[in-house]
């Protein structure tokens, strides 16, 4: 059995306004990115060490991977996010800017 609750609109857009605000902070990513901090400092010091080349690059390999995993996680919450606000509230031309950047940014990450 469904249980239905009619929020307030009040309520509603405190919500949104919190969802938007954990969108954008990216606090998640922050504990990633200080994960691989220390994965850097792990294979700085596999260096240091003269550890053997393939163990360097498989933890590089790592590394590269969760920095894109960061990426990705990043510009599916601009989209969700920050996108999605200026199709939402914004006029035809925040909207444009919005599909401009995006291209742009897209453009950028074929490259490498």
């Amino acid at each position: 059995m469904d249980l239905i609750v009619n929020k307030s609109s009040e309520s509603q857009a405190g919500m949104e306004e919190n969802m938007q605000q954990n969108i954008t902070m990216h606090k998640e990513e922050i504990l990633r990115l200080k994960k691989i901090e220390g994965q850097v400092r792990g294979v700085q010091k596999m260096i240091q060490d003269g550890r053997y080349c393939i163990d360097i690059l498989t933890q590089l390999s790592s590394i590269v991977g969760a920095i894109k995993s960061v990426e990705e996680n990043i510009m599916d919450r601009h989209l969700k996010g920050c996108v999605r606000q200026s199709f939402d509230k914004g006029n035809r031309n925040d909207r444009q800017k919005k599909i401009d950047e995006v291209i742009t940014v897209l453009k950028k990450f074929r490259k490498y």
